[in-house]
This record gives structure tokens, C-alpha cells and sequence, in this order.
């Protein structure tokens, strides 16, 4: 059996700023409690918009409505014993409303905060992976792209009876 192609895990993260504050979830990780924008992995179907609005809601209960894309991010890490692994993360900032009442924080999410630019880097060794606080500083340095930058183009099987455009 031929192994599957290579391929980098596609994730986004949302940037959320409320009166010089920044929306951050702390969470469990491997390496221990971390702290990250509210972020996650692609979904099979999903566009990028969907992932990063549904990903918050789940990491801080908070509905997202982005604005625009801050920058796309690769990167690769290390793991010992095993593969390393390649992400490319699509950043978004945007605004959020109140946290839906009843909502629960996805598993692995201990809470949210809101912290300052200068409360995260004063903890470099709690960031989640070096993204968290390049994605602050370009969003800090004004970084914005369109939304419709990014474009997606699903292409359903043709069965028969139906022509392809």
C-alpha cells in the first residue's frame, strides 16, 4: 500500500482585541498549560471562515465575526520520538459578542483571558508555539488582507446525467 501523501496540517486562529486587550485561551497541552489565541484545525468541508468562527465558539463560547485576514503562517515542529510536523495557519482578527450563556468551553480549554501585548510577552515560555506572538505583533503593526483574498472552490464528482462548467 502506498503511504499518504505529505501534507501540512491546515489550522486557523482568531484575533480578538477588546480596549487594548487580547482574547487568549489557556490550555492543556502536551508540554502543559499554554496560552493561545482561540485557534484549531480545519475541518473536512469547511472554509476557512467557517473553521476560525466555529473554533472560537467553541474555545471561548464567544460568537467571532471576522474582519480580516492578519497573515498566513508556516511552520514546522519537531517531536521527539515521532515525524514532525508541518502547520500553515490562516490568522484572522475580527470582533466577538458576549459569551453565549450555557455554552461550555471545548475539552482541553481550562479558560479565556484577556490580556495586554505586554502580559504576553513578559510569558514567552507559555505561548503555545512561537505563532502566538508573531500573529499579535503583525496584527499590532497593522497587517490586514481583504477576506476575499482567499477564495474556495469545491468541485463535487459528476455523476451521470450532470455536465462540469
Amino acid at each position: 500500500m502506498k503511504p499518504d501523501p505529505w501534507a501540512p496540517h491546515v489550522t486557523v486562529a482568531a484575533i480578538i482585541e477588546r480596549d487594548g486587550r487580547f482574547l487568549f485561551v489557556e490550555e492543556h497541552t502536551a508540554d502543559g498549560l499554554r496560552l493561545n489565541q482561540p485557534a484549531g484545525h480545519l475541518e473536512p468541508g469547511e472554509t476557512l471562515l467557517d473553521a476560525v468562527v466555529r473554533e472560537t465558539l467553541e474555545e471561548t463560547a464567544q460568537p467571532f465575526t471576522p474582519q480580516a485576514l492578519v497573515g498566513v503562517y508556516m511552520t514546522h515542529v519537531e517531536r521527539r520520538g515521532r515525524d514532525g510536523a508541518t502547520y500553515l495557519r490562516f490568522t484572522y482578527c475580527g470582533s466577538c459578542d458576549a459569551p453565549l450563556p450555557g455554552h461550555t468551553l471545548d475539552s482541553g480549554i481550562v479558560r479565556t483571558l484577556w490580556l495586554s501585548a505586554d502580559e504576553l510577552r513578559a510569558c514567552p515560555q507559555r505561548h503555545r508555539n512561537p505563532l502566538v506572538l508573531r500573529c499579535l505583533d503583525d496584527y499590532l503593526a497593522g497587517r490586514r488582507f481583504p477576506l476575499d483574498l482567499l477564495h474556495t472552490h469545491s468541485v463535487s464528482p459528476i455523476g451521470p446525467g450532470t455536465t462540469g462548467n
